[in-house]
């Protein structure tokens, strides 16, 4: 098959799956999208991409497995520990001014940047006049999320990650195991609000105090870049914080400058007042 015809097959794919069931990945960054459809096609033992669409539109469950490839679902607890520690010692005592702060994590994957904010919370004292709010498209990981269940070999690293974020307590503290999994504890569910929400789609959010859409923007198109981060604009509150990945910048955004950068390294900024 040549690239013309592939790339051409690829779009009428995208176009059934936004027909069908509604989910819009036409703006999204083509070398990321040609490669986790390619990885199903070769797993689905399948030859063209015309294959793949006519089973997609006929076949939910096969697209529900489509569409945890296209989803973006590569995350840890305390990832980035260097970031977490910016966030204790800058913007914690900044936040703690306020009576009540909302937190909105975009694009929240299967919760472990939501829980690791509530352990934050906890620690800081700020659990009861904080609410957060954890919103992803993909309403099959959001019910991951929800559970707060997570296998039991990923805790080493969630450990080391705290430990190095300055986080003081006993890690083990916060969740149960059994043998292959780990619950954690139900008060770092308390004040979250796990919702639907699609970045592509859907409107702005509440108004916020700090967002996190951390590593989900380098997926995006540079035309869908400027059109989320308007919506994180839109969502904050004068002065409100956004949390970006560490390969992620709004340097050469549309909306640069109406934020003004207060961490370079950890990729935090301040929307203007």
């Amino acid at each position: 098959m040549t690239t013309e015809n592939e790339n051409i097959e690829i779009q009428l794919l995208l176009e059934a799956i936004h027909l069908k069931y509604g989910y819009n990945f036409k703006d999204y960054a083509n070398a990321h999208t040609k490669r986790r459809l390619k990885s199903r096609l070769v797993r689905s033992k399948m030859e063209t991409y015309t294959d793949m669409m006519r089973r997609l539109i006929y076949d939910e469950p096969f697209f529900n497995q489509l569409l945890m490839d296209l989803s973006i679902n590569v995350t840890e607890m305390f990832r980035d520990p260097w970031f977490y520690k910016k966030i204790r010692e800058e913007l914690i005592p900044r936040l703690k001014t306020y009576s009540f702060i909302k937190v909105w994590h975009a694009g929240c994957s299967a919760g472990q940047e939501v829980y690791s904010m509530s352990i934050l919370l906890e620690e800081e004292n700020m659990k009861k006049r904080s609410q957060i709010y954890a919103t992803d498209f993909n309403e099959l990981i959001l019910e991951k999320a929800k559970s707060g269940i997570y296998p039991l070999d990923v805790m080493r690293t969630y450990t080391a990650n705290y430990q190095k974020s300055g986080g003081e307590m006993a890690f083990s503290d916060y969740y149960t195991a059994d043998d292959e999994n780990v619950i954690l504890k139900r008060s770092l569910r308390e004040k979250v609000l796990f919702s639907s929400h699609n970045l592509v789609t859907d409107g702005v959010f509440g108004e916020m105090n700090l967002i996190f859409c951390r590593n989900v923007l380098i997926y995006f198109n540079r035309k869908l870049q400027n059109q989320v981060i308007r919506l994180f604009y839109d969502s904050l509150c004068p002065g409100g914080y956004l949390c970006l990945g560490s390969k992620e910048s709004l340097k050469f955004t549309d909306m640069a400058d109406r934020f003004e950068s207060i961490c370079e390294k950890e990729k935090i900024y301040r929307k203007k007042r």
